[in-house]
């Protein structure tokens, strides 16, 4: 997301988590940031930063699993010239970096034992030590740290340090999921919606018809903020008309009844019955005269075919075609499949 869009929402939930971080601002002692993928981990630990005295100082951020685990050392800690191979001169480290300001740590569960244990001395005495040297360095280093683990487990286990996790855990900030966040999803979506429609230049807003909000609202969301906003532009830009409300939404990009044969896992055109399988488009190549008009006739003869074979059991036959419940329902609507049936949605 950028930096603008951080604190959109009006849920309690998501309130209250924005307000802690808000009081918590201020203090020098180190924050978690707990929560799942997309739910703006980073976005808070910059609030943290931007609201306390430390805010003309640098916010170092470092995502720890970016890094192999033989790095991860020299560059929180810095090190020597000569210190190992490769190393051609002596470097800062992150936490020489945010001396006086603010580091992020993310993903901090995938420290190895070694890094925790030269983190703990860090966070409890102030100082580090390069790689390949014996002089200790102070450092004045306010720790934000972020992790989707359950870190008092990973601590129960031996998977990690239980004194670093009560030298972090000062304050906890967990961040509610999206699919708990009651109203945000209405509001979220119309304001990536609205960024979108301006960015590809339509004339107004449309907004999403009924049914696609309620399908937003049901969705349960597990890339949360990111995948929402995802989804909404995808929408968006995929809509031919802006004079009429969004009425189609995708949330798997990969989801496809045409995936290609062999791929593990894939629900695509094997799913078909090998008679649709190998048959053409039509039965002579050469009366085709509209390709779109015989692909949608062809379309259109697969679905009567599985929802007579599946007695109108919509999400059988949007089982039976690789398709989600919300995909058939919008290829019944497309070839007025539902009038046909008697259906009234």
């Amino acid at each position: 997301m950028e930096r603008e869009n951080q604190f959109i929402g009006q849920s309690g939930a998501f309130l209250d988590a924005v307000e802690r971080a808000s009081r918590a601002a201020p203090m020098r002692r180190p924050v978690l940031v707990i929560g799942e993928r997309g739910t703006g981990k980073e976005l808070i630990a910059e609030r943290l930063h931007r609201l306390s005295n430390r805010w003309e100082e640098p916010l170092v951020t470092m995502n720890c699993a970016a890094l192999p685990e033989t790095l991860i050392e020299a560059e929180l800690f810095g090190h020597e010239a000569g210190s190992f191979t490769g190393a051609t001169r002596a470097r800062a480290g992150r936490f020489e970096e945010a001396d006086r300001g603010t580091l992020f740590l993310d993903e901090l569960a995938t420290l190895s034992m070694g890094a925790q244990e030269r983190l703990l001395r860090a966070v409890e005495y102030g100082e580090v030590t390069r790689i390949g040297s014996s002089r200790p360095i102070r450092v004045d280093v306010r720790i934000v740290a972020a992790t989707n683990e359950n870190l008092p487990r990973l601590a129960d286990e031996g998977r990690f340090r239980a004194d670093l996790l009560d030298r972090l855990s000062f304050e906890v900030i967990t961040l509610p999921p999206l699919r708990v966040r009651e109203g945000d999803i209405d509001v979220l979506a119309d304001y990536f919606g609205r960024r979108m429609a301006a960015e590809i230049g339509w004339e107004r807003w449309p907004g999403f018809a009924d049914h696609v909000r309620r399908q937003l609202d049901e969705h349960p969301w597990p890339g949360n903020v990111r995948e929402l906003r995802n989804v909404v532009e995808r929408a968006v830009y995929r809509w031919a008309n802006w004079e009429e409300s969004i009425g189609y939404v995708q949330f798997d990009p990969f989801e496809s009844p045409w995936k290609p044969l062999g791929v593990p896992g894939s629900k695509g055109v094997e799913s078909v019955p090998a008679a649709y399988a190998s048959r053409p488009l039509a039965q002579d190549y050469d009366s085709v005269e509209d390709l779109r008009t015989a692909v949608e006739a062809h379309e259109r003869a697969i679905l009567e075919h599985h929802l007579g074979r599946n007695r109108w059991n919509q999400r059988q036959t949007a089982k039976a075609l690789g398709l989600t419940y919300d995909q058939l329902r919008h290829c019944i609507r497309k070839h007025g499949l539902a009038e046909r049936n008697g259906e009234v949605d």
